[in-house]
Formats: structure tokens, C-alpha cells, sequence
């Protein structure tokens, strides 16, 4: 059965939603659905309460949450929004750390039901194992 992600991101960096996007796809035996919003569907500007509402929708159906890590996500009011929401209705997440990263933002460590490193068969199977 496919599972329903959704993955953190934000439109003005798409570089590494986009990886990830491409990792997952490219990744045989796992089959997924992305429910989160692309760069390329982008939503116009619009009140800050609807984009949480926006972001809820995308999070409620989901079997797991991703956050990407990196330092930027520790001054991003979107992912702490996501994080707390996520936590909220029981969504695990899934902290995964960039690339030659060492660090992860505290953010995302204290949330985080797992936090894996950025290669196909650890992000699969810490997608698996929480959700």
C-alpha cells in the first residue's frame, strides 16, 4: 500500500523538497503519494490563518510527516507550525539530515520521532518504522 507524505518545504527553496521528491520516486519497491503543495501549484498570497488551514488539510491524511533539516528551520514560524500541528493529531515525523550535515536544528531533534540520514534506504525504512 502507498504511503501519504508530506514534506516540508518551502517554495522560495525548492532544491532539496525536489530531491527528495526524486529520491523517493526513484526508490524501488515503495510506492507513495505526496500531499504536499509544489512550487509549480504554488498558492497566491493569502492570510497567514488560511495558509495554517492550507497546511492542515495537507497534513491531516498523511502517514508521516518529513522535515528536511537545516539550520534555516530553526527560524521558520511554517515549520514550527507543521511540527506542532503534526504532533498534535498523532502525525510521526521524520527528521531526515541533509546531506554532509552534522548537525540537525533542535527544532526538528526534539520533535522528530526518528531523524535518519539522507540516503534512500534510511529515509524508507524510518518511514516505515513510524509509520
Amino acid at each position: 500500500m502507498a504511503k501519504r507524505l508530506f514534506i516540508s518545504h518551502s517554495w522560495s527553496y525548492s532544491e532539496p523538497y525536489n530531491s527528495m521528491v526524486n529520491l523517493l520516486n526513484n526508490r524501488l519497491f515503495f510506492t507513495w503519494v505526496n500531499y504536499s503543495v509544489p512550487e509549480t501549484k504554488a498558492f497566491g498570497h493569502m492570510a497567514k490563518y488560511k495558509m495554517k488551514e492550507e497546511l492542515r488539510e495537507q497534513i491531516r491524511p498523511v502517514n508521516c510527516v518529513i522535515i528536511i533539516g537545516g539550520m534555516w528551520a530553526n527560524y521558520s514560524d511554517w515549520i514550527q507550525f507543521e511540527l506542532e500541528f503534526a504532533k498534535s493529531i498523532n502525525k510521526p515525523i521524520l527528521g531526515v539530515r541533509p546531506r554532509g550535515a552534522i548537525q540537525m536544528p533542535a527544532a526538528i531533534t526534539l520533535e522528530a520521532d526518528k531523524i535518519v540520514n539522507w540516503n534512500s534506504d534510511s529515509i524508507v525504512a524510518g518511514i516505515r518504522e513510524i509509520s
